[in-house]
């Protein structure tokens, strides 16, 4: 094991940059138009320094309404590093953008499937049972149909590259490497905190937690409210089982259990350019001093540097 140490971790792709932080800062360093990084950080508060931290699913309810503020916030300053002060986009329109997609997203993957899903019941006489699994397998067909949909578009391939920077960046900490271009190159770019695996979580946990309510939802009417207001539940449960997992690879059935969630990842990531990487590693080691942990060699073992291996050995897929 790395004798790094950093006690919150983890990041998210930004319009040509990636954003990083700790458990006290978050730092974005971002590719200007002429070529130059630009670096913004800042300390956090709120969530951050409140027990609710340690009261299992609600705080991944919490963190995760934070950290979309978050994300919509350095999305922001990105957005205007590329377009200038001329053309600055003004936090009020990417709120309104953000509240859209929201509602679009609930719309898309929990109301339709579950319509689908009751309409499948009543037109073909099936059970309520295996209505619900169909149901689930929309909602899974519709959120991969989806990805796969983005990822053509060029301007979320690039943002996919800095995606995999990102998490080649994490894994090289995470392996106990010094955070060089060289090391962080070597990566994999799956891992296993992934907001592509969360998503991928609530489905499944979804079809679980539905199945089970089945008979306490069987007009219409019922079904969908109850998809609506057990979105957070699932969530929070989601965020608990892969917070669990992350922690659990080394176990064989956890790994297998987790193969889908890396396994989609493949979508949501593309291997990305020394530029690239560069921007990833820049927030990363900012966020390493100001979170006062070294960026050191490996770890000896018996007097010997370990070699830095690459993460694919450890997550096979």
């Amino acid at each position: 094991m790395s004798e790094q140490r950093l006690p919150s971790y983890g990041g998210q792709a930004l319009i040509e940059g990636v954003l990083m932080r700790g458990s006290k800062y978050v730092v974005a360093s971002m590719r200007r138009p002429d070529g130059e990084i630009e670096r913004v950080e800042e300390a956090l508060g709120g969530i951050y320094k409140t027990k609710i931290r340690d009261i299992p699913v609600m705080r991944g309810l919490v963190i995760l309404w934070d950290s979309l503020g978050l994300g919509l916030k350095y999305l922001t300053v990105s957005a205007n590093v590329q377009t200038g002060e001329e053309e600055k986009i003004e936090k009020s329109e990417m709120v309104i953008t953000l509240i859209i997609s929201l509602a679009i997203s609930v719309l898309l993957f929990f109301v339709a499937p579950a319509w689908l899903g009751q309409l499948m019941k009543t037109k073909l006489g099936i059970s309520q049972a295996l209505s619900n699994i169909f149901e689930g397998l929309i909602r899974l067909l519709i959120v991969i149909g989806y990805m796969v949909l983005v990822s053509r578009m060029e301007e979320i391939k690039r943002v996919f590259r800095y995606h995999g920077a990102e998490h080649k960046t994490i894994n090289a900490f995470d392996n106990g490497c010094q955070i060089t271009i060289e090391n962080v190159r070597a990566q994999s770019r799956l891992h296993p905190r992934c907001g592509t695996a969360f998503m991928v979580t609530v489905v499944l946990i979804s079809i679980i937690l539905f199945i089970i309510i089945g008979p306490l939802t069987p007009t219409m009417t019922s079904r969908l409210i109850s998809r609506i207001i057990l979105i957070p539940v699932i969530s929070g449960i989601a965020y608990e089982y892969i917070r669990w997992n992350a922690k659990h690879l080394s176990n064989p059935i956890v790994k297998l259990l987790y193969y889908p969630n890396l396994a989609v990842q493949k979508i949501t990531t593309a291997e990305p350019d020394d530029s690239m990487l560069e921007c990833a590693i820049s927030s990363f080691l900012r966020v390493l001093e100001l979170e006062n942990v070294k960026n050191e060699t490996l770890t000896e073992a018996n007097g010997e540097k370990k070699a830095c291996v690459p993460v694919e050995k450890n997550t096979s897929l």
